[in-house]
């Protein structure tokens, strides 16, 4: 079975879909393929979300991530909106579904490992919607 591809879309591809995108390759690659995108470009990604997902997941996103526009990905099938309301990015796709998470940039620590805790949730959640069928 050809694997899904799914996007992690933001506005400026910094935080959130950076984090989704990091742990959808280690949690879910089995499954689909990941990617993040937004509308905008960051000079480099948000540093405390690469601090906390490397602490708490052994993932370094400065080796392996940078910001990207929606253009810089290839077509996918499933599109996870962060949480951005009124600005949200559009691109086609077959399943499109908004996880409306509060963007923790300027929070906390411990702002940043809840949002990377339940990105995780959600992540699992997903691949086991794929596996399923359901999507």
């Amino acid at each position: 079975m050809k694997k899904l591809k799914v996007a992690f879309v933001c506005v400026h591809n910094s935080c959130r879909s950076q984090m989704a995108e990091a742990l959808g390759r280690k949690l879910a690659s089995d499954v689909f393929e990941s990617y993040s995108a937004g509308t905008e470009l960051k000079p480099q990604i948000n540093q405390d979300a690469v601090r906390i997902i490397r602490k708490l997941y052994d993932i370094n996103m400065n080796e392996t991530h940078r910001s990207k526009l929606l253009e810089d990905i290839p077509k996918v099938d499933i599109v996870v909106t962060m949480g951005c309301n009124v600005k949200c990015p559009m691109l086609p796709c077959k399943h499109r579904e908004d996880w409306g998470l509060e963007d923790p940039s300027g929070k906390s620590d411990e702002e940043f490992i809840k949002t990377a805790q339940l990105i995780e949730k959600k992540i699992i959640d997903l691949k086991g919607r794929i596996k399923k069928g359901l999507l």
